[in-house]
């Protein structure tokens, strides 16, 4: 891949996808560490390994499988994103949010992205959901946002608005959903850290009060490429452990990340299907 995006690599993407498929979605689904079991519940799916579509690089996680599947979920055309890119594992921000720009070549105008978090919130627990209300984009302070480089006008603005990154209108969706299943659904501030090091008791008191509920090393680099093209967004953290940054001989661990997705994965598909099935359904392409 050329150092900086480029029309022509969304391009070759998409058309080796629509050589394998001819379903046109309207919903993007990125899933995050442990949450790809969703994706077996796509009907008339299509799967196609990363390795296979060109530009798309591999995910080297755990609970990441890495492959993109489109088919129909609750009647909507849909493409998933099983197993998503980080910046930790060596790929430039280019790269890890490059199948967003190729979800929106193939029609796709809604986001929903999923990742599993920390819970900096003393009120969650793990295997909590919550809504993200909004983000702190720490690594993009720092330098690493991925709308540096050369602006694309007919992708996007040189400078995107993004006072309101999370749809309220998809919020409120969820709100309903997670009420009507009795799923409990809290609402905060989502906090992106480049990783791979889990974060110090200093870090996580430092992220407390600055306003953050939840810590990750992912979604917004994907979030703010989706804006960037007028994309609405919906955005849920799936708390996979409760990290408040006290001293002590507890250790976090990715198995502990990965344990907890099986108590959120029956919530977190119940969420999405739900929303899901109050959107309306767009003419199939």
């Amino acid at each position: 891949m050329a150092p900086y995006l480029t029309r022509r690599e969304i391009a070759e993407a998409a058309q080796a996808i629509q050589a394998r498929t001819a379903l046109r979605p309207s919903i993007g689904l990125i899933l995050g560490s442990g949450l790809g079991p969703l994706a077996d519940e796509v009907q008339e799916a299509a799967r196609i390994p990363y390795p296979e579509i060109p530009h798309f690089v591999r995910p080297t996680v755990e609970g990441h499988e890495g492959e993109l599947v489109l088919g129909f979920l609750e009647g909507h055309p849909v493409c998933i994103m099983r197993g998503r890119f980080h910046y930790y594992e060596g790929y430039t921000m280019q790269q890890v949010t490059f199948p967003v720009r190729v979800m929106y070549a193939l029609g796709a105008r809604t986001l929903l992205v999923t990742n599993a978090a920390g819970g900096l919130n003393p009120a969650f627990r793990p295997g909590d959901l919550m809504c993200i209300r909004d983000h702190i984009n720490l690594v993009g302070m720092t330098g690493l946002n991925p709308l540096i480089g050369p602006n694309d006008d007919t992708l996007g603005p040189r400078f995107p608005d993004m006072s309101c990154a999370y749809d309220p209108a998809l919020r409120q969706l969820a709100r309903e959903v997670a009420q009507a299943a009795g799923i409990p659904l809290h609402e905060g501030v989502y906090i992106c850290l480049s990783g791979p090091t889990y974060e110090t008791p200093a870090d996580l008191r430092f992220l407390r009060l600055i306003g953050a509920d939840a810590v990750g090393m992912s979604t917004v680099p994907e979030v703010i490429v989706a804006r960037h093209m007028g994309m609405a967004v919906l955005g849920v953290s799936g708390i996979s452990n409760v990290a408040l940054g006290t001293e002590g001989p507890r250790e976090t661990s990715h198995e502990e990340v990965l344990a907890a997705a099986a108590l959120l994965v029956p919530r977190l598909s119940t969420l999405i299907r739900g929303v899901l099935a109050r959107l309306p359904r767009l003419p199939v392409q």
